[in-house]
This record gives C-alpha cells, structure tokens and sequence, in this order.
C-alpha cells in the first residue's frame, strides 16, 4: 500500500509544473477531451480530486460521500492554485487512509482504498498529458515522468477493459489506439488509454 501512494504521490509532483503555466487566455483551448475546452477539464480535475478525497475522508468516518462530491469545481481567479489546492487535498486523504471500502457514487461500487489511489493515479497522469497537449508542451511533460510512475501506470492500462463502457457517454477513456511499433511506456499507456500521441490544439494541424 505504501508504494502505491508513494507512486501517486509522484505522479501528482509530475502535474504540477504543467499546472504553473496554465494562463486565464489558455482556458478556451480545445482538449484532446472531446467537448471539453481547457476550462472543462480543469474544473473536471478539480472536482474529481475533491470527490475523491471526501469520499476516502468519509469512509474513514464511517460514512459516504453523494455523487456531487465530485461535480465540476469552479476553477476561480488561479486556475494552477484551485487544482494544487485539489491535490493536496486528495493527497492528504490517501495518506491518512481508510479502513474498509470506499462508496465511488460514479460507479456505485464500493472499492478498496488501493484501488481508488491506482484509479486516481491513472487519471492524474493522462489529464496531466491533456492539459500539457493543449498547451503544446506534451513533449516537455512525458519527459519528466517519473519511469517508476509510468511503469506502474503501463501495468494497470494492462488491465482496464477495452469494452463497450468506453463508448458511453462521459466514459474516462475512448477506446484503445494502435502504438507505434517503436512506441516507449508513456505512449504505450496514452493509446491504451485512446489518447492520440500525435494529437495537437492547433486546428489547422488538427484538419
């Protein structure tokens, strides 16, 4: 268990430097997320780290959390300090844990807190690839991963189904892409997770 939010917590050191450069004028950008602009997803992050975080606090307590937890955050004057502020959150609760299993009222299941980390750890990393990709830096951003992260995040791509689940609406990941067949790790898990490697916020690349 100590390893894995170890891990996590590596991955969230890897989002931030992407998060310091994100501007109020970036946030109309389209994302590799179809429908989203960059403010979309921010405030999906956002929210999603704040749900993830209270439901493992409410378990702790012998509760559970509603579905709104998770609801977009406004994202506020500093969109780098509303989701740092996330993080921390969602850090800070992994590491005090939970006994038992976690309500995640997306899904109704209840999980085992490993789980949840390993879910979260998944979804920081390829968000983070979003909003280094609309920014144009994805380049900078895969090469600072941590390969012990990446590594981590390639096994559990592994096993995520690649079924009809990915075809509904708001479903996390479309379905997987075909990899080059020199592709390394952190490509490997952006097409297992369908997101294009090659994918640009510029629309006259993009046509």
């Amino acid at each position: 268990m100590e390893n894995i939010i170890d891990l996590h917590r590596r991955s969230v050191t890897g989002l931030r430097p992407v998060l310091d450069r994100v501007t109020p004028a970036d946030l109309g950008r389209p994302t590799p997320c179809a429908g989203w602009d960059l403010r979309a997803l921010l405030e999906h992050m956002a929210g999603q780290d704040r749900g993830f975080a209270a439901a493992v606090r409410a378990a702790r307590a012998g509760d559970d959390v509603d579905v709104s937890a998770f609801a977009p955050h406004p994202l506020g004057p500093s969109p780098a300090a509303t989701i740092a502020d996330g993080l921390d959150d969602v850090v800070a609760a992994f590491a005090a844990g939970a006994d038992g299993l976690v309500l995640m009222p997306e899904f109704d299941r209840r999980l085992p807190l490993p789980v949840l980390v390993q879910m979260h750890l998944i979804d920081t990393l390829v968000h983070g690839w979003d909003v280094a990709a609309t920014l144009g830096v994805q380049a900078d951003y895969g090469s600072r991963l941590d390969a012990d992260v990446v590594a981590a995040a390639l096994a559990m791509s592994e096993q995520i189904p690649d079924d009809e689940y990915r075809e509904t609406p708001g479903a996390t990941f479309a379905h997987a892409l075909p990899a080059p067949q020199d592709a390394g790790p952190w490509t490997r898990v952006l097409t297992l997770l369908g997101r294009d490697p090659a994918w640009t916020s510029d629309p006259l690349v993009r046509r």
